[in-house]
């Protein structure tokens, strides 16, 4: 991150600028979460959300301080420890994939750069990857 220059993705709050700001982050999210309920393969891990209201809340906060911008997140929730906070649910690889998968879904519907769309999609990969190798879960 030393390396990078006023304006480049993951440079202060330049990746949810290229977002579209808060407003375009909560649009992802909704766009995310409506794949989730549409596609029947994210079926398990829609469940592990049993308040979808308060995940999309949740989820919005987390990338709006993770895309450089506010807190959200510690200011209503405290800090967020993302492998520790999903520890207890069973992430294997297929929920990782579908999860993912999901999530590259619903930032292909954002009318947003396609050089931050594939931006975006290779930095969600870090947390993602941090989740599964937590989970309790056991790895097939």
């Amino acid at each position: 991150m030393g390396d990078q220059q006023p304006g480049e993705y993951g440079f202060e709050d330049a990746s949810l600028r290229a977002m579209g700001g808060e407003a375009g982050l909560r649009q992802l999210v909704d766009h995310f979460y409506d794949l989730m309920a549409e596609l029947p393969e994210a079926a398990n891990v829609l469940v592990m959300h049993p308040d979808v209201p308060l995940a999309r809340d949740k989820l919005a906060a987390f990338l709006t301080g993770w895309l450089g911008g506010p807190k959200r997140y510690s200011e209503r929730w405290g800090t967020i420890r993302i492998p520790a906070a999903h520890a207890h649910l069973p992430i294997g690889q297929a929920e990782h994939d579908v999860w993912l998968a999901c999530m590259d879904g619903a930032v292909d519907r954002m009318p947003v750069a396609a050089d931050f769309k594939a931006y975006f999609k290779r930095e969600i990969r870090v947390p993602a990857a941090r989740v599964l190798a937590t989970s309790a879960c056991p790895k097939s």
